[in-house]
């Protein structure tokens, strides 16, 4: 055992490095184009538009709103795939480490700033494995299923973390490492329902959000402060309905944010998605509320509702841009959200219950990424993003705040990529000093992360 696994490591590992680094750079990773699909796509209801985006470099090819009908979302067979020498199987198996570390102005938290929380160190960010089958949402004359896990491992599974699923590593224990098994769901596709419909079951990530995706999947190493407080996992379903080449709606129903059904905080909540590209396919629209239930806040846990709205724009081939607005609220909240009852680390000090919030708990935020193609392996992306916290309920300091990051991502072959980064984030309220533990009301940072898919 110990020697076949040996073997399929090495093997992982030279397939890694011998790779060609023109082949996947040469392929769309999403629209097949072959002359069976071109056949198929004119014989049918038109399917699907043209990517957009070339992904690589940039994380994806589309504009949000996956699952998109019509559209091959099969995972390219990476190393591992190769490795196991089953190239040929529908069901991929792949993942991806990522390592990260900072330089910054404060010494012992970033907080509130998410994924690289630990000044002046190099951690384990996430290590991620994936089994995935995609149903065939190209063709219209059949049924077909599919699923997709994903686990992750690192420092990273403190914003992710669903009450309910092994959440004692971090509501219990304030962990630095855990791991989560973030994605659990399968996928069900009827070709006969409106322009085809698919139904997915189980734990998937919340929908709108622009960075509520693996390292693999996101623009920059770090996230912006709206994303560390919003909602990343729901456990219900989802049913995504094409209406015609430029509408998709999505309807479901989910336990409330971050939360498993079988928790004791869990609530029901309902969801309205709505999806919209323009003919040139330079815009796009992706809005709707995502959480809309009672609202209470309940057993120490949050219960957000949730009107979120993202727009992709694409100016020409080398600039696009995308750009996230979000109004959350609930009632009856903590101060600092849902609870973490320690041990307080030096990384982490917001543990314990806060104070009662009378009434509605409410927060807005607004982030745009701004990107520029500079050749087939980089670019740049430039976010602004402000969240405003006006009664502490999400971070824990009642303030606006602000943060600006450059970033320059570039891959050295199809399975490697860094993500440096310089930002500067700071508060505005007066008197509120949210970071490194209370001390400080500013924070630089300059950060890379590595990536390795395998």
């Amino acid at each position: 055992m110990k020697k076949s696994l040996l073997y399929i490591l090495l093997n992982s590992f030279f397939l890694l490095s011998a790779s060609a680094s023109n082949h996947l750079f040469a392929v769309d990773k999403y629209h097949i184009k072959d002359s069976t699909l071109t056949k198929t796509k004119k014989d049918t209801v038109y399917r699907s538009l043209p990517s957009p985006l070339p992904a690589p470099p940039f994380p994806t090819s589309d504009w949000d709103g996956a699952p998109l009908i019509g559209v091959d979302a099969t995972a390219p067979n990476y190393p591992l795939q190769k490795a196991l020498k089953l190239t040929n199987s529908k069901v991929k198996i792949y993942g991806w480490a990522d390592i990260g570390g900072n330089i910054s102005s404060s010494k012992n938290s970033n907080a509130p700033t998410s994924y690289n929380l630990i000044p002046n160190t190099v951690v384990l960010d996430q290590i991620g494995v994936k089994f995935d089958k995609q149903p065939n949402m190209i063709q219209t004359d059949h049924f077909d299923w599919g699923f997709l896990s994903t686990t992750i491992y690192g420092t990273d599974y403190r914003y992710t973390t669903g009450k309910g699923y092994f959440s004692n590593q971090l509501l219990e224990h304030n962990n630095k490492y855990g791991f989560d098994p973030a994605e659990i769901y399968g996928l069900f596709y009827f070709p006969k329902v409106a322009d085809g419909m698919v139904l997915k079951v189980g734990r998937y990530i919340s929908p709108a959000d622009i960075e509520a995706q693996w390292a693999t999947d996101n623009y920059l190493y770090s996230h912006s402060l709206m994303f560390t407080v919003d909602p990343y996992t729901f456990t219900g379903f989802q049913a995504t309905f094409k209406l015609g080449s430029y509408w998709q709606l999505e309807v479901g129903a989910h336990a409330g944010n971050d939360m498993a059904p079988w928790s004791h905080s869990a609530q029901l909540n309902g969801l309205l998605m709505a999806r919209w590209v323009s003919k040139d396919n330079n815009n796009s629209l992706y809005g709707g509320i995502n959480a809309l239930g009672n609202g209470n806040y309940t057993q120490g846990h949050d219960n957000l509702q949730m009107l979120v709205v993202t727009w992709g724009h694409k100016f020409n081939e080398t600039f696009h841009m995308m750009t996230e607005a979000y109004y959350m609220w609930q009632y009856h909240a903590l101060t600092g959200g849902t609870v973490i009852n320690g041990p307080s680390q030096p990384f982490f000090t917001g543990v314990g219950p806060g104070t009662m919030i009378p009434g509605t708990e409410f927060a807005q935020g607004l982030v745009n990424y701004f990107q520029i193609l500079c050749s087939p392996r980089d670019y740049v992306s430039i976010r602004t993003d402000f969240l405003n916290d006006p009664q502490a309920g999400r971070t824990g300091y009642a303030t606006l705040y602000s943060s600006h990051t450059i970033g320059f991502v570039h891959y050295f072959n199809n399975y490697i990529r860094i993500r440096p980064e310089i930002r500067y984030e700071r508060a505005y309220a007066n008197g509120v000093t949210p970071y490194d533990n209370g001390a400080k009301k500013d924070q630089y940072t300059a950060a890379m992360d590595l990536i390795v898919r395998f």
